[in-house]
């Protein structure tokens, strides 16, 4: 399900994070608090995102199937590629990769048939837009601000 259209993810960013007065003042009256929250069940296959503590969208997922774990708890974006290759499943293709743990991240997978059920070697997968969309409020929230929670 898909809260928010890809025509209002600019309006989102730029409501949120585009402004330099906005982002100084969320700064300086809650350092500690996230304005980007990504909350992934993996009993559920789902991906939620709020904004400013705003629900913007929510989407399916595919984490790890059977024999692989996809690491839960509460995590900050440590790298991020808009294209990166798997070196360690055949230079597999990770579009708009959002890294959070060691090799693990959120990204974009061709196998849009099988989001909404466990499927990956760990890593969080979604449909190519959601993983673009996902991609750029990174880039506006920035990574310090953003939080990646996953819960079984």
């Amino acid at each position: 399900m898909r809260i928010a259209t890809s025509a209002s993810l600019i309006h989102i960013a730029a409501a949120f994070a585009g402004s330099a007065i906005l982002l100084a003042a969320a700064e300086n009256t809650a350092r500690a608090a996230d304005s980007l929250v990504a909350r992934i069940s993996l009993s559920r296959q789902t991906m939620q995102v709020l904004a400013e503590g705003r629900p913007a969208f929510e989407w399916k997922v595919s984490t790890a199937g059977s024999g692989f774990v996809t690491p839960t708890g509460s995590f900050r974006p440590t790298r991020m590629h808009e294209i990166w290759y798997s070196k360690k499943y055949d230079n597999a293709p990770m579009p708009h990769a959002v890294f959070f743990s060691g090799g693990y991240a959120v990204h974009g997978t061709s196998q849009i048939a099988r989001l909404g059920r466990p499927a990956s070697h760990g890593c969080v997968r979604l449909h190519p837009d959601a993983a673009a969309d996902f991609y750029e409020l990174v880039e506006a929230f920035g990574p310090t601000h953003t939080r990646i929670m996953i819960v079984r």
